[in-house]
């Protein structure tokens, strides 16, 4: 049994039972708490779902509180509906996985570098069909990562921390075990680095990772635009570089581009 499984053990059955609105707050954040180092705090909640027939893995840095609290009342709704285990988990996963306007931006940008021709779709969008089972969400840190009370965004480097590294070794490594033939989407440079990780410790393969992508939250539509090729070069402002931004999506495109020869 693995220990992400003991979490769920010790800890799925306490969320069931608590009758509160906010999880993550006093004496019940203290009861979800798995470990403190200094400053920074881990926390359990559901998201040991790993959706086993996944094509594509698309990799955050850590749940934040919202995604968290979310999560849980899915978690403890389905539960008390009578639903499976399984099935309550899925829904935590699903519940607390991003959607709108960044699910928008971010499957125009996988169509952009050919990922859905790659993998036979018409389009990536048929990957986040709810029914569809193709995508997995996750984070290089599955639990919930607090410092000094506020959401965890990268630092301290989560690979020179002992806490946060060891979530990697264990929980990370699983998926990666289980989805070695999926592509694996790093959200941004800080779970790129998870990934490159464990592609030099053999768990992944460099070619089947994916980085450069800009992240599709609003706050970086210039980026999108400029990658989408909808917005020209002489018109960005001086925080986008087009350099860096054209580099990375000729490199995305030829990674993309052995996907099929390799059966991914």
């Amino acid at each position: 049994m693995s220990a992400t499984t003991n979490f769920l053990r010790q800890f799925g059955d306490l969320a069931v039972s608590f009758d509160g609105n906010a999880f993550l707050s006093g004496g019940m954040l203290q009861r979800l708490t798995l470990a403190v180092e200094g400053n920074l705090s881990l926390v359990w909640a559901p998201f040991e779902h790993i959706c086993e027939s996944a094509r594509v893995v698309i990799v955050g840095i850590c749940p934040g509180r919202t995604q968290a609290e979310n999560g849980l009342h899915a978690f403890r709704a389905a539960i008390r509906e009578g639903m499976p285990i399984e099935v309550a988990l899925r829904r935590a996963k699903l519940t607390a996985s991003f959607s709108g306007a960044m699910r928008t931006n971010f499957i125009d940008m996988l169509d952009h570098i050919g990922l859905n021709q790659a993998l036979q779709l018409e389009s990536c969008g048929q990957l986040f069909n709810a029914e569809s089972e193709y995508a997995h969400f996750t984070s290089a840190l599955r639990y919930p990562v607090f410092i000094s009370g506020e959401n965890y965004a990268g630092n301290p480097d989560m690979l020179q921390t002992p806490l946060l590294r060891q979530l990697i070794d264990t929980a990370l490594v699983e998926e990666a075990r289980v989805l070695r033939r999926a592509a694996w989407i790093s959200m941004g440079p800080k779970p790129a680095g998870a990934l490159n990780y464990l592609a030099a410790k053999g768990i992944l393969r460099q070619d089947q990772i994916l980085t450069g992508v800009p992240h599709p939250s609003g706050a970086n539509a210039e980026r999108i635009a400029y990658f989408l090729g909808r917005k020209e070069r002489k018109n960005l402002s001086r925080k986008t570089n087009p350099v860096a931004i054209d580099k990375a999506r000729e490199a995305l495109k030829l990674t993309v581009a052995g996907f099929a020869e390799r059966g991914i």
